[in-house]
């Protein structure tokens, strides 16, 4: 983002990234407990900016140094709270255009499988495979899909595929490694994920015209 502030913490319409998407997982009826994974240092995070999630919002300052680390070290401090058969909904904090549709679909879609499964969209454009600098191959992207947060699996299982696949970008690659396969639950582009500048704006101009509308 070329930032010196982390990208967590970078203003969207008023507020800091990361509350966009907390204050949408609080607001899910289905959803008992939200856990924030910090890092042990994290100096920005603002202690009274949240006292209105305060009856469902949770601070672990248990994050390592990859995604993977940080959902295990999370799954691990929320153990003597979850059950094993407890569903638990990994979300990136970048996605702040998370909806309570959004959330609330995945969980009716996958709340009785027998795996799990992740929000997603089907890749629309033509995906090309580069090498030093020119297109190696045109890769077709029939039944291509685009992974999206929250991705949404048992904690026992979860944290059993993550000890067993540790360097994963995402949970659903952690319970592939087990030889499982997790279900595809349709969403939207406007679940996107803050990664660049433009994004930033994107982003700002979707929760403005929800708001507006």
């Amino acid at each position: 983002m070329g930032t010196t502030l982390p990208k967590q913490y970078l203003p969207l319409c008023g507020q800091p990234l990361i509350r966009h998407a907390l204050t949408t997982l609080c607001a899910v009826p289905q959803i008992d407990r939200v856990f924030v994974v910090l890092a042990p240092d994290d100096e920005y995070w603002p202690e009274d900016g949240f006292a209105d999630l305060v009856g469902k919002l949770r601070v672990l300052h248990c994050g390592g140094a990859t995604r993977a680390e940080s959902v295990a070290n999370g799954l691990r401090a929320m153990g003597n709270i979850a059950a094993e058969d407890d569903w638990v909904l990994v979300h990136d904090a970048a996605r702040a255009c998370l909806t309570v549709d959004h959330v609330e679909t995945l969980i009716r879609s996958v709340g009785h499988d027998m795996v799990g499964g992740i929000l997603g969209v089907p890749v629309a454009d033509t995906v090309k495979r580069e090498a030093y600098g020119r297109i190696a191959a045109t890769v077709s992207r029939e039944s291509l899909w685009q992974a999206q947060t929250p991705q949404m699996f048992r904690h026992g299982l979860l944290s059993k595929a993550l000890a067993h696949a540790p360097s994963v970008t995402d949970e659903a690659g952690a319970i592939e490694a087990l030889g499982l396969k997790p279900k595809l639950v349709a969403a939207d582009a406007t679940n996107l994920k803050v990664t660049y500048p433009l994004d930033l704006k994107m982003a700002e101009w979707i929760i403005d015209n929800r708001t507006r509308s």
